[in-house]
């Protein structure tokens, strides 16, 4: 057995069947300096624009298809995300998966020995989030977000959908 496949096993089915791509976020210098590129040349509709306080970063989210591309604009220069963008400039930085249950995802993941940076979700702009750190997806950050009106929205106080 290859070791790809041997951690796909130690997967559990509920994981590995992700829902769909949520988004891919994409930090970014200046917020509306892109948005002239993903909004106006592109033609991407700007579906919210949100400054996240506790984040201490102003988002853009624009629908393509089920997806949306997320741009992330620090808005203060200690933050993780403004170190990687002074480190490693604008471009591509997470990919945010839809699960049912964030909880239960979350558990079985840390059950299986994936590495998280949230072992419980958090308030985030669309619904429930946590990620996953890098260093267990291939360098990859990824953020998992629970489907609207799952367990943990009532719990994190989001109004009934």
């Amino acid at each position: 057995m290859s070791e790809s496949s041997g951690a796909a096993a130690r997967v559990p089915d509920q994981i590995r069947h992700l829902g769909k791509v949520h988004h891919v976020a994409l930090i970014v210098r200046d917020l509306d300096e892109s948005l002239g590129f993903w909004r106006d040349m592109l033609g991407l509709p700007v579906e919210l624009v949100l400054p996240i306080e506790h984040d201490r970063v102003t988002i853009a989210f624009l629908p393509v298809g089920e997806s949306k591309v997320e741009l992330v604009q620090p808005t203060d220069d200690t933050t993780g995300v403004a170190r990687f963008l002074a480190s490693k400039g604008e471009g591509f930085h997470h990919v945010c998966f839809e699960v049912a249950n964030i909880s239960e995802a979350l558990m079985r993941l840390e059950m299986d020995g994936i590495e998280l940076i949230d072992t419980v979700a958090r308030k985030g702009a669309e619904g429930p989030v946590a990620f996953i750190h890098p260093r267990s997806c291939h360098g990859v950050l990824v953020e998992l977000i629970e489907a609207p009106g799952g367990p943990a929205w009532a719990a994190l106080g989001y109004p009934a959908g």
